[in-house]
């Protein structure tokens, strides 16, 4: 049995869960969320606590257990709290910028980049070099940020690129000077 499976998942107040079909809802004051729930799990909403439980001992029953309580409470964060993924732009003269729903990044290509907003993302630019991806899906929070983020992959020589907020980038050594041994 799974350890993170067993634990519950705090319901905040505002937050409805529901289990119909094997199809869990979960509404919240910043939207709706819903997952198809694979395999013999169950829920139980006891309280203000959500259980998730597995229905029997299989392997693969076992495997998924803990998997669907960790989606279920991100759903549940994300209905109440939302997720914020942060980025910064590292370049000279580079900049990122929002127009409507629209990210614009000059990022040293001889264009501005241009990216749409998935439905149910935000893009927010607090200064010109960093960009905040909003939204109450972790998962796609999670993926629109890594897309921009391969737009400019950063360098390892001058740290150069799109990278996360505290993201550790390690520094190589250049070339050194061209005198030869002989």
């Amino acid at each position: 049995m799974s350890r993170i499976g067993k634990m519950p998942i705090a319901i905040p107040a505002g937050v409805t869960v529901e289990f119909k079909d094997s199809i869990a809802t979960v509404k919240g004051a910043k939207g709706v969320l819903t997952r198809e729930i694979v395999g013999n799990i169950g829920m139980e909403v006891v309280g203000n606590e959500l259980i998730v439980k597995a229905l029997d001992d299989k392997a693969d029953t076992n495997a998924k257990h803990g998997l669907y309580r960790a989606l279920l409470a991100g759903m549940v964060k994300g209905v109440s709290e939302g997720f914020v993924r942060t980025l910064e732009v590292k370049g000279v003269g580079w900049k990122a910028q929002v127009q409507g729903n629209k990210l614009v990044l000059n990022v040293g290509f001889s264009h501005p980049v241009e990216m749409i907003a998935p439905e149910g993302i935000k893009f927010e630019c607090p200064t010109l070099t960093e960009v905040n991806v909003c939204g109450i899906s972790k998962e796609l929070v999670g993926q629109t940020a890594a897309n921009i983020r391969a737009i400019r992959v950063p360098e390892p020589y001058h740290g150069y690129g799109i990278r996360y907020k505290g993201e550790y980038v390690e520094h190589k050594e250049g070339k050194t000077s061209g005198k030869s041994k002989k």
